[in-house]
């Protein structure tokens, strides 16, 4: 188990490096909408599972996972910075988490989407990578927000 937890954190920290060289997020999209699926670590205050959604880093990683309830879904797309201010700040706000890196298993990790913007920032400030915001005036005005909230 430990090792198991090992690699899952592993897979989440080339996520975050992975994301922020390229500043594409995967996502698996359909009709219906991205593929969601219900944590396995977190429970609302009725004993049921959050819901999530799951990004990758790489279209392969993603493409992995199209199986089974995910058959008709396909890897979309979406640049690092709609990412930050649409879809970790709109799913913080709806109560989801967001998986990274799932397996064809469905094992990876899993974090609250402010979390993830919090690394996903340090990263960026180490590697001196500047990314363009629409909704914020830059990585240090949505770092402030978020910690504030």
């Amino acid at each position: 188990m430990i090792q198991d937890s090992l690699i899952v954190k592993q897979r989440h920290e080339r996520f975050i490096k992975k994301i922020c060289e390229t500043e594409i997020v995967i996502g698996l999209e359909s009709k219906e909408g991205f593929a969601t699926s219900s944590s396995n670590n977190y429970e609302d205050e009725v004993d049921n599972p959050i819901q999530m959604i799951c990004f990758w880093s790489e279209k392969a990683l993603a493409k992995a996972c199209v199986k089974d309830g995910w058959s008709n879904y396909t890897p979309t797309e979406i640049p690092l910075s709609e990412f930050l201010e649409n879809w970790c700040v709109g799913m913080n706000n709806d109560g989801l988490l967001i998986g990274t890196n799932f397996d064809q298993n469905m094992f990876g990790h899993e974090t609250e989407p402010f979390d993830l913007i919090l690394e996903i920032i340090t990263e960026l400030k180490n590697t001196d990578k500047k990314l363009d915001l629409q909704k914020f005036e830059g990585i240090e005005d949505l770092e402030k927000q978020v910690k504030e909230l």
